[in-house]
């Protein structure tokens, strides 16, 4: 047993000092935050599939409203109710079903009763969060500071699902992310001041917001949506406003190299609009590892 391989100066009076342990035994951290990143990307499953519907049907019984029509009541339908079923077969799923990635190897990549197969990127998500949130345990040490950016980069990898899926990127999670951030920077739990939070994340919006406005001006037409205004606000209070050159470069020449491949693929026509939120998140989560002073200081050796 894994008790019985930890050293004897833990324990004291047969209570064990949790941090002593995770001093003494650095993989325990990483491991835990693992487990806990795996049931949180199962969750994250759900919230990038569920909650663009939960917004349309919440658009739907607003425009019926303004048109003075009989609003129907629709089944209770939210991230908990109802239960999780196989899309094709519409069968509840069982908790056995459930288990992150081990119930898709164990079954294979298809559903228990009508063996239709299940999208891969069901346990990917899951891996994914799994990976980042030992990552962020690993970077920055056990404490309220790895959670704090396992949770960033959380929020992060949703949005960017759920502009890929719909162009969306939903103000349920990017205005919250935003006031984390200059919340956080007021704790001290990032490495930034408050009053750079507040610049970071008014820049980010003004910026997107005044290129959007001279594009629309020239061309007539809309070249982004409010919501990586708000996305590139919420990386703003995150990372400071001195962040935000880089990260517009680093998320424009990626969206610029994907398209120019899918374009060359034909999955991409002339004038067919790509979500931009993907490229900002992506980008937002690696200057959170490798912060704008370091991309900063190697520019000056080219």
């Amino acid at each position: 047993m894994l008790i019985a391989h930890l050293p004897r100066h833990l324990f004291v009076a047969g209570e064990m000092d949790v941090m002593e342990v995770l001093n003494d035994l650095p993989w325990i951290g990483p491991l835990i935050a693992a487990l806990v990143g795996l049931q949180i990307g199962s969750f994250l499953n759900v919230l990038v599939w569920r909650l663009p519907q939960m917004m349309q049907r919440e658009w739907d019984a607003q425009c019926a409203e303004a048109r003075g029509e009989d609003i129907t009541p629709l089944p209770v339908f939210n991230l908990a109710t109802p239960g999780s079923s196989c899309p094709h077969c519409h069968t509840r799923l069982r908790v056995r079903d459930l288990v992150p990635v081990l119930s898709f190897v164990l079954l294979k990549g298809r559903c228990a009763h009508c063996h239709a197969p299940v999208s891969w990127r069901y346990p990917l998500v899951e891996t994914l969060v799994m990976g980042g949130w030992a990552f962020c345990v690993w970077h920055w040490g056990w404490g309220a500071q790895a959670i704090a950016w396992s949770l960033f980069a959380t929020v992060l990898l949703a949005l960017a699902l759920i502009d890929a899926d719909t162009m969306l990127l939903p103000d349920g999670l990017t205005l919250p992310l935003m006031w984390a951030g200059m919340l956080l920077s007021s704790w001290h739990l990032i490495d930034l001041t408050l009053m750079d939070s507040v610049w970071g994340a008014a820049a980010g919006y003004g910026v997107l917001w005044a290129v959007q406005t001279v594009f629309a001006l020239i061309t007539g037409k809309q070249g982004m949506g409010e919501g990586d205004f708000k996305l590139l606000a919420a990386l703003g209070a995150w990372l400071g406003w001195v962040a935000l050159p880089v990260l517009v470069l680093l998320a424009s020449v990626g969206g610029v190299c994907v398209a120019l491949a899918w374009r060359g693929m034909g999955r991409l026509q002339p004038g067919q609009p790509m979500p931009f939120g993907p490229y900002l998140a992506a980008a937002g989560a690696l200057l959170a590892v490798i912060p704008a002073s370091r991309w900063y200081e190697w520019t000056l050796f080219i």
